[in-house]
């Protein structure tokens, strides 16, 4: 176990990845923090998906061990938190749409916006930019 807590297999950055999202549900979590807006822990609880409420708290917790997530109190109701990305996290954005574009082209089904993968096909860089600048 190294000091951020994660149980390394080995020195390979691919193997690192998988170590802290690897989960089915981590980078679901990290989506939608980045992507859908949610900001607060029942917002998160009510995605799609259907996350465990245990589950939910303990990548939430994780995340933010990891320096990825930020949990703060809300301005208006001192009882919730509030949620979001760190720069670290931040830095997760390209990631994350280039594995909705490889999806939305490999899987048929995929629920990918086509204005999105459009977007992120054409130019990739300022639909980061664009994302980043709406945090």
């Amino acid at each position: 176990m190294t000091p951020d807590g994660i149980e390394r297999r080995s020195d390979c950055p691919i193997s690192f990845a998988l170590d802290v999202f690897g989960d089915r549900w981590t980078l679901l979590v990290v989506r939608d923090l980045a992507l859908k807006g949610k900001r607060t822990y029942s917002e998160l609880l009510a995605s799609d998906e259907g996350i465990a409420t245990n589950i939910l708290a303990d990548r939430l917790k994780r995340l933010e061990e990891l320096g990825i997530v930020v949990k703060r109190r809300h301005p208006d109701d001192g009882r919730q938190r509030l949620y979001g990305l760190t720069d670290a996290g931040l830095d997760l954005l390209p990631v994350l749409v280039d594995l909705i574009v490889w999806s939305a082209t490999h899987d048929p089904q995929s629920a990918a916006p086509a204005a999105f993968v459009e977007e992120a096909r054409r130019d990739r860089d300022g639909l980061l930019a664009r994302l980043r600048g709406e945090r």
